[in-house]
């Protein structure tokens, strides 16, 4: 009977996640305002990217307070993780409680995210962001220009760094060089995350070139102001 009751609650006061796959961990690090790392049973290491929501990317303004605040709720704790799909980098995609806190929900409150409307499930966290939108809380404290979306961010960052095309060659000789043809890009100069084109550059610069300095957690996923 007491089962069923606790499944009762979950249904009408979470329903998102009354029938997602549930696994524990200890958390034991933090990639940003909604990017962990968990340890669950058998040390096996899970990447979690919180779901329905979007933090502040790191150069973002509010980007390293949303990371603490995210750090202060989970960093160290047991959670538990409400599995929702696996994102194209590996990431698993999961609501995560602490000590019976939401804390998807509880980063919106704050105004340490936003409702990642693209992929709501859950109406309350809208609701959350308007209050805190309404209250100023956190991120809603910053001047307008200064308070931009995420997936608005990375757009704007992929657009400013995109290659200028090249004026057409007449040449027939061949382009000299270290390019593979995949896409195009080089191995002739290893970069930095601040000067790829894009997330699929810095996939290249990963996979082709082995060019470890871009993936600093060694999760597969490099570049992840621009790869998400």
């Amino acid at each position: 009977m007491r089962s069923l009751i606790i499944s009762f609650l979950l249904a009408v006061l979470f329903p998102s996640l009354a029938s997602a796959e549930q696994i524990s961990c200890k958390v034991v690090g933090i990639s940003d305002g909604d990017t962990l790392t968990c340890l669950a049973s058998g040390n096996k290491q899970i990447k979690v990217r919180l779901a329905e929501i979007d933090a502040p990317e790191s150069k973002q303004p509010y980007g390293a307070q949303s990371k603490r605040i995210l750090s202060d709720l989970v960093f160290g704790k047991l959670v538990v993780l409400s599995i929702q799909d696996t994102d194209r980098y590996g990431r698993t995609v999961a609501r995560v409680q602490s000590a019976g806190v939401d804390v998807n929900y509880e980063l919106v409150a704050r105004g340490a995210a936003w409702a990642y409307t693209k992929y709501l499930k859950d109406q309350k966290l809208q609701d959350a962001q308007t209050l805190a939108g309404n209250m100023e809380k956190g991120l809603w404290a910053l001047p307008d220009s200064s308070r931009v979306a995420p997936w608005d961010w990375r757009a704007g960052e992929r657009t400013a760094s995109a290659p200028k095309a090249e004026p057409t060659r007449t040449s027939s000789f061949p382009k000299l060089g270290n390019a593979t043809g995949d896409g195009g890009f080089s191995c002739s100069t290893i970069k930095h995350c601040s000067q790829m084109s894009g997330c699929a550059e810095a996939m290249h610069q990963l996979r082709v070139c082995r060019n470890p300095q871009i993936d600093g957690d060694r999760d597969g996923v490099p570049c992840e102001a621009i790869c998400r």
